[in-house]
């Protein structure tokens, strides 16, 4: 019975529990359901407020943009209004130009008829007074045949006739004048010309441009040389072309002649003929044969070389032969063949500077002194013989113009020819490059620096300007500022007694002072 009892209380506990659990459960459904509810309803208002908002912000967006469309409209329409109604003040204003001129023109159309009226009553005024003057002059002219008792046209012979006379008479008397006066100053005249060409043919030229001096081992070599009955020294002169010169000059004879080419075969022949020993006319004869070929040889390989160095090319062989041989001829003591390429390198850099052709411009640089080399041979100017050979030999006429005119300041020159002239008064002009051999030109500032390197306190010295100015820097530690001044007095004074130079030479002495510390 207890067991029974037991039993049902506990089934009757269980299905009580079931119950309240159910019971519970349902209501944490409901709340759930509930809370559930009330969030996706905030969830929804929220989404309409946010999607207000977005409205709103892009209401607010089309309104900003709306209203800058706007102002950019008005703004571009006030601008586009603004110039058309300066344009139209424009045309107003050439309207009222055109209107003024259009007024004037007429007044001066109408100024013009008036003028072409009165021109036309003038003109033929004066032609009825012409033909008045002219029944007058007939009437005259008959009036004074009849009392002449000869026509016009013999009176205009007669006149003519004295006019002959007289010219002719005139005219011997200005011509004896002339001859007269051309007498005595004849000789005046040709004593100017011949001393002008004294000076311009400079005996230093002479013996420095035409004289070689070839070495002699001993004094017997001079009877060697001379030959029995002076057969050798004739064969030599035969075989050159050159005079051979055997005088006082101790050791040493001298070969004598224009042609600069001629001169160098004769002295590598010479030379040749000293070592050898075998000096007699076959061997003489044999041994110029041979220097002439190879002198040839050098000559075309220096024309060639100096073509190529400077960059001109397709140049006939004459012309490069006879640039060549400008390699043995000097003017005022300086190389032509050196000048030439000088010449051809400034007016290419000319010619560059001015955009013409650099090619043409070093052709003509560089045969411009052509003429050198034969104008010992051919009669004439060096210009107007390289011009003649350049035209000979095939070039432009541009190149033979500036080569004919590269010495001639007359208007008839081109600029081509303007700037080998230009070239070739720089080459020439140039400090130590004419008017005195290169040695004597080093040996004058060694010895302008060895004259104030001989005073004591100087430090270092520099010839400078080609030698017109010395610079001295001294000690300062011996040599002060007032023993600067009088240095430079005593190195001035040394330099006038001591050296011959041309011009003035400038000398500045320099003292520098320095002061050096350390910051510790």
């Amino acid at each position: 019975m207890t067991t029974t009892v037991l039993i049902g209380t506990i089934i009757l506990s269980v299905l009580c529990g079931v119950g309240a659990g159910f019971l519970i459960h349902r209501s944490l459904e409901r709340k759930r359901q509930a809370t559930t509810e009330t969030l996706a309803q905030r969830i929804v208002e929220e989404a309409k407020k946010e999607a207000e908002n977005i409205k709103k912000e892009s209401l607010l967006q089309a309104k900003e943009n709306l209203l800058k469309v706007k102002t950019e409209f008005e703004r571009d329409t006030r601008e586009r209004k603004q110039e058309l109604d300066a344009l139209d003040r424009r045309l107003r204003g050439k309207e009222e130009v055109l209107e003024k001129r259009l007024d004037a023109l007429s007044q001066k159309e109408a100024a013009l008829e008036g003028r072409e009226r009165a021109l036309a009553a003038r003109e033929q005024s004066l032609q009825e007074r012409q033909e008045v003057l002219d029944r007058v002059i007939k009437e005259q002219h008959e009036k004074l045949e009849q009392l002449a008792g000869m026509t016009a046209e013999e009176a205009k012979g007669m006149l003519i006739a004295s006019l002959e006379a007289e010219a002719r008479v005139e005219a011997a008397t200005t011509i004896r004048k002339i001859e007269d006066e051309a007498k005595r100053t004849a000789d005046k005249k040709a004593r100017e010309i011949i001393a002008y060409a004294i000076q311009r043919y400079a005996g230093d030229y002479v013996a420095e441009n035409t004289v070689s001096v070839v070495n002699l081992p001993n004094e017997e070599m001079k009877g060697r040389i001379i030959g029995r009955e002076g057969r050798n020294i004739r064969a030599i002169e035969a075989a050159t072309g050159i005079d051979l010169i055997v005088d006082d000059t101790p050791e040493a004879v001298v070969l004598s002649s224009f042609d600069p080419v001629r001169r160098e075969v004769a002295r590598i022949s010479l030379e040749r003929l000293i070592s050898d020993g075998r000096i007699h006319p076959g061997r003489i004869e044999e041994i110029v044969k041979k220097v002439r070929t190879e002198v040839d040889a050098i000559i075309r390989e220096t024309g060639e070389r100096t073509s190529f160095d400077v960059g001109v090319h397709d140049i006939h062989p004459e012309l490069l032969y006879l640039l060549g041989s400008l390699k043995f001829r000097k003017s005022f003591s300086q190389n032509v063949l050196q000048h030439s390429i000088e010449v051809a390198h400034l007016t290419g850099m000319m010619a560059a500077e001015l955009n013409m052709n650099v090619k043409e411009a070093k052709r003509a640089g560089l045969l411009h002194d052509i003429g050198k080399a034969v104008d010992h041979e051919v009669e004439g100017t060096h210009a107007a013989i390289g011009a003649e050979y350049a035209r000979r030999f095939g070039e432009s006429p541009r190149i033979v113009q500036a080569i004919a005119t590269h010495h001639d300041d007359g208007r008839t020159n081109t600029i081509l020819g303007v700037l080998v002239q230009a070239a070739d008064t720089l080459s020439a002009a140039r400090p130590g490059a004419r008017r005195e051999m290169l040695e004597s030109y080093v040996k004058r500032l060694e010895e302008l620096e060895s004259i104030a390197n001989s005073f004591s306190g100087v430090d270092k010295c520099y010839a400078i300007q080609a030698g017109r100015e010395i610079r001295i820097l001294v000690e300062n530690e011996k040599i002060s500022d007032n023993d600067a001044v009088m240095l430079c007095r005593d190195i001035v004074k040394k330099i006038e007694s001591d050296m011959t130079y041309p011009g003035q030479i400038k000398v500045t002495v320099i003292r520098e002072t320095r002061v050096s510390d350390y910051a510790r």
